[in-house]
This record gives structure tokens, C-alpha cells and sequence, in this order.
């Protein structure tokens, strides 16, 4: 249940209610607004205890129990939309963030070249996976620690923040060092031991949706980074399975309008992943910020025929660029801009 204390309430009052909650065995999380506080009341049997429990202590103004199975990441525990800080870039503003980098690094002189002209082009943000989980064991896993290093040289030669994806939470003590954002993959969406970890880094964290996931098992999955401390989590759309095959996954654009209607965070779109062609990535991410995604996490490569992980989804640097100047006139048309 979500206990919004009155404005000016002391802070006496809401110990007074996390001493209520606590004496029935429950769990706590704060809200600290600019004007109020709101506490969640967070348990398995937080039902059976009549909310008028805590209705009746000095400075409550109003108890509610959410009936859906996410709670932390739901809109009655915070009302107005959550923003995400990474360095000078706000994510779930009013600019429509762009991350774009490679698949997979390769090289210093792939990274160097992608991260200078996705830059150039207007991207806020590098992507860059140095630890791949691959469906096949044989597959490019990525340069690993090397790659994390040269994610830190090209960050301090561009300034662009970084943004890599952790497999394991074992990996959590050498990657806070080099990545500004952690991203939890969507094959990892359920991982609750990697999701705690990743939760009480103080990292912000982008959580991809799992492939065969509701949106409310996304959300659910969110709950755990923002129960461990984590309240600087971006949501990532990158399609479903479906039935279809002409595309590598369904991109379910709804989504966007779901967790915004449903949930204060921030939500971006995996275009690439989705797609799974080249040639339908426009196409994907123009829908997406028509549809009012906060962000778009694209895939780019100057070489993608050589590339050593789904080169065919990659877009090329003369693609980025017209890519760019379309999504430009689309977020002016919706009220915002790139």
C-alpha cells in the first residue's frame, strides 16, 4: 500500500508510519518529493491489514493499496514522471536521447570512429557491449575487460557517457568503474540475483525487456533494482517473440503508451534488436518517438558486412545520419527534441 503524508509533515510523522509498518513485519521504501513524502508499504500480506492502520497517524493525508503486482515502479508511488541523470544528459526530459555505438567492440579504431560520428550526428550517449552472452557458445563474446578500457579511452577523448551491458553480477565490481550505465539484457530481464546487484550499485540501469515478457513482469523486474536502492531505472522496449517471423522480433510500440499511462519511468526503444534488418531500424525508431519514447538505443557500425556480432542490423554511418535528421523533424512534430 502507498502512504502519501501531507505536505509539511515531520519527519517524525513518517517514522512514525515506517514504525507502523515495520511492527507488521513489513518492508519499506521511500519517496521524497519536493512537496511530500510518500512511503510504500511493501510485504506478501499487506492486505490483510486494513489501511485505515495508518490512515489514522498524524500527518497522513491519504492510504492506497495498489492492487497490481509492481509497486515501486507504479504511478501511484510516484506520480510525476522519474528522470534519469547521466552526467549533463537527462533521460525522460523533453530531448529524446539517442545512445548509438556498436554490437559488440571490436577495435579502439571502431569504437574511436562510431563514437565520433554517432556524436557528430547528434547521439548523446555510447553503446558499446565488452561482455556479449551469445546463443551460441561459439559465437564472439566480446573483448571483455579490454573493451571495458577501451570504453574509458573513448569516453575521455568524446565525453560521451557509456553504456555496456552486464551478464554477471560478478562482473559488477570492474565494470562501475569504466560504464555510467548498466545494462541488463533481455535474456537477463528475471536474473533477480544480477537484478539485486545491479539495484544496490547506485549505477543508473537500463532493463531490457525479456524477449517472451508482459509488461507487468517488466515492471515486476523493475521493482527489484528500485527495491534495492536503485531509483535511476530506464525501461527498454526491443520486441517480443511473436508468431511473425519477417521480422527478428515484434517491437511492441504499445509498450510505450502502457508504461507511460502505467509507471513513472523513463522507457527508450531497442530499434535494432527488433528489426533484425537494417533496413526496417528507421522505420522502428521513427515509430517509437512518434509514439513518445524517451530514448533510442541504435546499433552502428562502419563496417557492418565485417562486423563480428549482427552486422545486419547495424546501421552505417551515412544510414545514422539520414536516420537522424528524420527522427529531428518527428520529435519537433510531438513536442520535443532530439
Amino acid at each position: 500500500m502507498i502512504v502519501e503524508m501531507r505536505q509539511g509533515a515531520t519527519q517524525a510523522e513518517v517514522q512514525a508510519v515506517i514504525a507502523r509498518a515495520e511492527g507488521y513485519g513489513f518492508s519499506t521504501q521511500l519517496n521524497v518529493g519536493t512537496d511530500k513524502v510518500v512511503v510504500a508499504v511493501l510485504g506478501s500480506n499487506t492486505g490483510q491489514v486494513s489501511t485505515d492502520n495508518f490512515a489514522v497517524l498524524p500527518g497522513v493525508e491519504s492510504v492506497t493499496r495498489i492492487m497490481r503486482p509492481y509497486k515501486l515502479a507504479s504511478h501511484e508511488f510516484k506520480k510525476e514522471p522519474s528522470q534519469v541523470q547521466v552526467g549533463d544528459v537527462t533521460i525522460g526530459g523533453n530531448r529524446v536521447v539517442v545512445i548509438a555505438g556498436p554490437c559488440s567492440i571490436e577495435s579502439y579504431e571502431q569504437l574511436s570512429a562510431t563514437a565520433r560520428h554517432v556524436q557528430s550526428v547528434g547521439a548523446r550517449m555510447l553503446r558499446g557491449g565488452a561482455f556479449k552472452p551469445r546463443s551460441s557458445p561459439f559465437s564472439f563474446q566480446g573483448l571483455r575487460d579490454e573493451g571495458l578500457q577501451l570504453l574509458a579511452d573513448v569516453k575521455a577523448e568524446t565525453g560521451l557517457p557509456v553504456v555496456s551491458e552486464i551478464t554477471d553480477p560478478h562482473l559488477l565490481d570492474v565494470m562501475v568503474d569504466y560504464v555510467d550505465v548498466l545494462q541488463i539484457g533481455a535474456r537477463n530481464m528475471q536474473n533477480y540475483s544480477l537484478l539485486r546487484a545491479v539495484g544496490s550499485s547506485g549505477k543508473p540501469c537500463i532493463l531490457k525487456r525479456g524477449l517472451a515478457s508482459t509488461v507487468t513482469e517488466w515492471l515486476q523486474a523493475a521493482d527489484y533494482l528500485l527495491a534495492a536502492g536503485d531509483g535511476q531505472v530506464i525501461l527498454c522496449e526491443r520486441g517480443i517473440r511473436t508468431f511473425e517471423d519477417s521480422t527478428r522480433f515484434t517491437l511492441d510500440i504499445s509498450a510505450v503508451g502502457v508504461v507511460k499511462r502505467y509507471s513513472h519511468l523513463p522507457v527508450i526503444v531497442d530499434p535494432s534488436h527488433a528489426a533484425g534488418h537494417y533496413a526496417l531500424v528507421p522505420t522502428l525508431a521513427r515509430a517509437a518517438v512518434a509514439a513518445g519514447a524517451d530514448g533510442l538505443l541504435i546499433e552502428v557500425h562502419p563496417d557492418p558486412a565485417n562486423a563480428l556480432s549482427d552486422g545486419l542490423q547495424s546501421l552505417t554511418f551515412s544510414d545514422m545520419g539520414r536516420l537522424m535528421l528524420e527522427l529531428k523533424a518527428i520529435a519537433a512534430a510531438v513536442g520535443r527534441e532530439l
